[in-house]
């Protein structure tokens, strides 16, 4: 009991959000940045082997074929692991019982062996405690003293199979899906030939430009040799965009915030919407890189879940209608390719998205697109757990806590970015917390997937779920930028493998091109950033070869992020000329060595701040100026805050010269650094507003130096779309056109 109390005693001090982060992580998120009171000291905790007992969900057994998939789906995970098969199987307890739980997960490894029989005298005291609360669900403690090694909701499942349900009457037959120009029945059946698969990787991509009013230029592509482009019409009628029910009339309801045009005649979307879904509607891939979290984040969200839902319940309705078909058939006749309506497994949508506050609203959604303003509820199940585990307490964000608007735009809510969920959708209810095959969307984080995939080798890892994803949505690209763009391209490389189980699946109503593994041919990929990068458009020309074509949107950049600096301080931007991307790593560092850095070594040029987008260049500049035994100090991401004030205060002052600084911290930070006179930007900076914010730092500490101020920018011929980024792109393809160094004033006025 003693351990016991003590351990409750140093996790009752933390909030909720950290006691999940922590459990998950051993560590604080970068982001929390508390300004006044003490900060506990993180320990690292791991998850016991053991698992808790289930409620009233895991009472009776599910199908064989189900669970097999879902457990070991399960067995992939390590650490954390454990934590999300009690979440799949749990619904959330009150307030009293949540205490007791992290008291149960908190127990580390190395106390696991000791306290083992201690452990489970204490589950059975806490079931019989939590019995009256836990939803009326009647566990008993020796019921909860069973570790549940697999996945139990019988009600449920039963609720949310498509094998075992039918199209319900008021839902009448599938007759939109029965017409010829529904968009989607259109694309799924689709048939491809084995000799244009073949002559894929030889067939010269295609393309053509078109301007459109709202969206702008426009590049459709297509490796395939049939290529449509099309133009936008003036007037869009919702019954014209074959919205499966209740859609069509729930929609208006939903978006009615960004409706357009007059009161009597308002068109169902705002004008971006409407060319957004345009193109959505029609299944190609799609690249949109203007998306900001303080414009028009919000409308694209809302679009782009409309279709995802749209999709599913088409592609439910058709298979619940062929089940009432094959019930209907008369015996002896036998089953022709007409039912074939599913892939190798369930989940048909993937949703991924950086943080638990972006998962929340995308299920908010969902909820208003089925409930819109009728009287009839949507049933939700786990919907308190759901809310409890991925809401947030505004009295957790830390006071006084002042930080320009993007930022606050990008962390709002719960920023935890270690999460996944299954949602299965059927007849107007939904289920949170569903089996991933048993789910018809999957909604999660780069990192909640990767530790699921895992890595070569890895014994206990999964990927089947992927396998027929028909849709995937790739929101915020650009901030996985700053998290680890590796999980991104893990993720794109498991993308429609064929499985290696077969899940229970009845192969008589797969797809035939399912089975010829040519799914990725037919998997719709959107891809939403906030900004025109060399990773984000590599993962879509080399990712995204959709049989329908590929759309991308390629404005011109405006007069730059430089037109916003308000600091009179003169720009030299250095050229340097690698011979390849290969090698322009090691060319931008020699160059900075051997011409760049010499100039700065002088004691007049004090108070240098040297600003590294790239983690590993930060770390090789660091390392040099070791060695080197330069006066400098620096802060990163990973920077405790007690090193972060000391550095800050010895560049201030200026006992440090130069001060490293990489652009995660600024990202996740945003602090105002003081006493900068001189600024090297070893890279442009990934956000081209990053550039502006930095340069205006100089303005927080002026002291009549203001003559003295210094900038200098090293760039190439591959930073070409950052640089117009911050230039404009008038001024940068004339930088580019001249291998001479560039010498820029800004007034403040531009």
């Amino acid at each position: 009991m003693g351990k016991r109390v003590r351990r409750r005693q140093l996790l009752s001090s933390l909030t909720k959000k950290q006691k999940q982060h922590l459990r998950d992580f051993g560590e604080e998120h970068p982001f929390f940045d508390r300004v006044s009171g003490k900060e506990a000291k993180p320990q690292i905790c791991q998850l016991s082997e053991s698992s808790d007992t289930s409620n009233s969900e895991s009472e009776s057994e599910s199908e064989p074929e189900q669970v097999s998939g879902y457990h070991k789906l399960l067995a992939t995970l390590k650490n954390a692991s454990e934590e999300e098969e009690d979440e799949e199987e749990e619904e959330e307890e009150e307030d009293s019982v949540d205490d007791a739980e992290v008291n149960e997960e908190d127990v580390s490894e190395e106390e696991e062996t000791a306290a083992e029989s201690a452990e489970m005298q204490e589950k059975v005291t806490l079931s019989a405690e939590a019995e009256e609360e836990n939803h009326g669900d009647g566990e008993t403690p020796g019921e909860s003293q069973k570790p549940p090694a697999e996945f139990t909701d019988a009600k449920h499942e039963a609720l949310f199979s498509l094998e075992t349900n039918f199209l319900e009457e008021e839902g009448g037959d599938d007759c939109s899906l029965k017409v010829s120009q529904d968009p989607f029945v259109h694309h799924v059946n689709k048939e491809l030939k084995e000799k244009e698969v073949q002559a894929l990787p030889t067939n010269p991509k295609t393309t053509h430009r078109l301007k459109w009013p709202t969206l702008g230029q426009l590049v459709f592509s297509s490796r395939f040799q049939r290529m449509e482009t099309f133009k936008p019409p003036k007037d869009v009628d919702l019954k014209s965009l074959h919205l499966q029910k209740p859609l069509g009339s729930t929609w208006t309801k939903t978006n009615g915030q960004f409706m357009s045009g007059p009161q009597k005649s308002r068109c169902p979307f705002s004008p971006l919407q409407k060319e957004l879904f345009l193109l959505m509607n029609s299944y190609r891939d799609l690249f949109y890189p203007e998306r900001t979290a303080l414009g028009n984040g919000e409308e694209i969200r809302r679009v782009y879940c409309l279709h995802a839902l749209n999709h599913v319940l088409k592609a439910n309705a058709r298979v619940l209608s062929n089940n009432t078909r094959r019930r209907s058939q008369k015996p002896g006749l036998s089953e022709d390719d007409g039912f074939r309506d599913q892939g190798l497994t369930r989940p048909k949508v993937l949703m991924v998205v950086p943080f638990r506050e972006a998962a929340l609203r995308l299920v908010q959604l969902f909820i208003s697109l089925f409930e819109g303003d009728s009287k009839k509820k949507v049933v939700v199940s786990n919907r308190k757990r759901f809310q409890s585990e991925y809401g947030s307490d505004p009295e957790e964000r830390p006071p006084n806590l002042k930080r320009p608007e993007d930022y606050e735009a990008v962390f709002v809510g719960n920023i935890d970015d270690h999460f996944r969920i299954g949602v299965a959708v059927l007849q107007r209810s939904i289920r949170l917390y569903a089996p991933f095959y048993s789910s018809d969307i999957l909604i999660a984080s780069p990192l909640g997937l990767r530790t699921i995939i895992g890595g070569e080798g890895v014994k206990k890892r999964d990927c089947d779920f992927l396998s027929s994803i028909e849709l995937l949505i790739i929101d915020q690209a650009d901030i996985y930028l700053m998290q680890n763009w590796e999980h991104v391209l893990h993720l794109m490389d498991h993308m429609n493998l064929l499985p290696l189980d077969s899940h229970g699946v009845d192969f008589s109503r797969v797809r035939m091109w399912s089975l010829n593994n040519w799914a990725r041919f037919y998997r719709q990929t959107l891809l939403f950033g906030a900004l025109q990068d060399a990773q984000i458009n590599s993962v879509f020309n080399r990712f995204c070869v959709n049989l329908e074509g590929q759309v991308a949107v390629r404005n011109v950049p405006g007069p730059g992020s430089i037109s916003h600096v308000l600091a009179q301080l003169p720009h030299v931007f250095q050229r340097m000329d690698p011979e390849n991307l290969a090698t322009a790593i090691d060319a931008r560092f020699n160059f900075f060595v051997n011409k760049i850095l010499p100039q700065y070594r002088d004691a007049i040029m004090s108070h240098t701040l040297i600003y590294v987008p790239s983690y590993f260049d930060y770390v090789r500049l660091r390392n040099y100026f070791k060695r080197e035994e330069l006066n400098f100090t620096h802060i990163c991401e990973y920077t405790q805050k007690p090193a972060v004030s000391r550095a800050r205060h010895f560049f201030l002052q200026g006992e440090k010269q130069f001060l490293l600084l990489t652009e995660r911290f600024h990202f996740y930070k945003r602090y105002t650094i003081r006493g900068i006179r001189n600024l090297l930007f070893y890279e442009l900076p990934t956000y081209p507003h990053f550039y502006s914010e930095i340069c205006n730092m100089l303005q927080a500490t002026s002291r009549g130096e203001e003559a003295t101020w210094t900038c200098t920018v090293l760039y190439s011929k591959f930073d070409a779309q950052r640089l117009a980024a911050v230039v404009g792109a008038e001024r940068a393809a004339q930088m580019l056109q001249s291998k001479r160094s560039v010498h820029l004033f800004v007034t403040g006025e531009q």
